[in-house]
């Protein structure tokens, strides 16, 4: 079950992080905003950073669980409570922090009916009563929104275990040679060369070698796409659609030339940090790809391109309920035109590794089915243990693989070599 730190607020004290938590519901189910997004706005006047990493493990939890919180919630209403109705929303917000957050009864009461007038509150409080006298539980694994569940299919049944709890908190080094020092003084986990995995609430400004810049947050699926290209030995890559920069940082650690690109300023600051940070060089750019044109061809490009994020849901439930079919076609016809300008930046034998950290096959397997270049299939030894690519040498990875050790997001990936 999810924890908090016991220092968190239990009592009516913690009011404006519910009244915050319930804007940040409102924000993803109403209007489609990501929670991130909506942070900003939802948290004014929530200053604490305990009150703030409350309100988001409220607002997580009942997006991760609440086909399963209105189950409960429609077992002991007479009549069904409408899906945007106020109460509905509190109810699952009561609930979810009962059952997944282990605040008491008395205190989710407490902080939780001030967030309704009249006959609602009343209401409310009957319902969580009776199924709090009936003790009832949440299952194993959330039931997913029936979006998700027609577009992943059977996939779906093994997704599911994968988005239970929140996901721990991975590092890239940047010396992978120093992957068994860092793990003993992380006192950590490492699944792959390079890789450190930590129990998720680690404050990571606090940690040993964030100032020194010796690795950078980074999902272990996330780093694979980098990892697929191995060394650089000063050799030129472009990094295409770059930001957050994680990738950057894999490709100038091992060598590479790097050239940044990305649309977006504002998010590539991140990477300027980042970079300075941890000591590393690369060449930013700053253009949208669909006009950009490179002076020269390049040994490499990494295209992670943009994509619907379905496979963040672990820790960004949001998606599970903002992303639908209109979303992922406008993605996907987005990718299809990067994809065909990139490879056309490739000089002979030259290498294209694409990525999407989505679950959706109209963002990866159909994608890659349509490029024209040379198939250069992954192996399993330059993965983590326990992946493996399919029949076409490509990988697709999601939430309830590696279950036991933590999981992983989901990501699709594909290589390609131009003649």
């Amino acid at each position: 079950m999810a924890k908090l730190p016991n220092f968190l607020s239990d009592t009516p004290a913690g009011l404006p992080a519910r009244k915050a938590a319930l804007k940040l519901i409102d924000a993803v189910l109403r209007r489609g905003e990501t929670l991130d997004m909506a942070a900003h706005a939802a948290m004014k006047g929530v200053d604490a950073p305990e009150d703030r990493a409350l309100t988001r493990a409220i607002a997580g939890e009942v997006l991760r669980w609440m086909a399963d919180l209105d189950a409960l919630i429609d077992s002991a209403t007479r009549k069904r409570l409408p899906d945007d109705a106020k109460p509905r929303m509190v109810l699952r917000m009561m609930l979810a922090q009962w059952l997944r957050l282990d605040t008491p009864p008395h205190a989710v009461i407490a902080t939780g009916l001030p967030l309704l007038d009249g006959g609602p509150r009343r209401l409310a409080h009957g319902v969580f009563s009776t199924l709090s006298k009936r003790k009832v539980t949440l299952p194993g694994a959330p039931t997913l929104p029936d979006g998700a569940w027609a577009r992943w299919g059977e996939l779906a049944e093994e997704i599911a275990p994968g988005l239970a709890e929140p996901p721990p908190l991975d590092l890239t080094l940047r010396d992978p040679s120093a992957t068994d020092e860092w793990t003993e003084r992380l006192g950590g986990e490492s699944l792959a060369s390079g890789h450190i995995r930590l129990p998720r609430g680690t404050a990571v400004e606090k940690l040993e070698g964030f100032a020194d810049g010796a690795w950078w947050v980074q999902d272990l699926a996330a780093s694979i796409p980098a990892r697929l290209l191995g060394q650089g030995e000063g050799r030129r890559v472009l990094d295409l659609c770059a930001a957050p920069g994680g990738k950057t940082l894999q490709l100038a650690a091992a060598g590479w030339k790097v050239t940044a690109l990305d649309i977006s300023d504002k998010r590539m600051e991140r990477v300027r940090e980042n970079l300075q940070r941890t000591r590393l060089e690369a060449d930013i750019i700053i253009a949208d790809a669909l006009k950009w044109q490179p002076d020269e061809p390049f040994d490499a490009i990494l295209l992670d391109a943009p994509c619907s994020a379905t496979g963040t849901c672990r820790r960004h439930p949001d998606v599970l309920h903002r992303i639908g079919m209109r979303q992922i076609s406008e993605l996907a016809e987005l990718q299809s035109a990067l994809l065909e300008r990139a490879q056309s930046w490739l000089k002979p034998g030259g290498v294209l590794v694409y990525s999407t950290c989505s679950l959706e096959t109209a963002e990866g397997e159909q994608q890659a089915a349509k490029v024209s270049l040379r198939s250069d299939p992954i192996h399993v030894e330059n993965l983590p243990a326990g992946l493996q690519p399919d029949e076409n040498g490509w990988l697709r990875t999601h939430p309830g693989m590696l279950a036991e050790k933590g999981g992983m997001d989901g990501f699709f990936i594909a290589c390609w070599r131009a003649d």
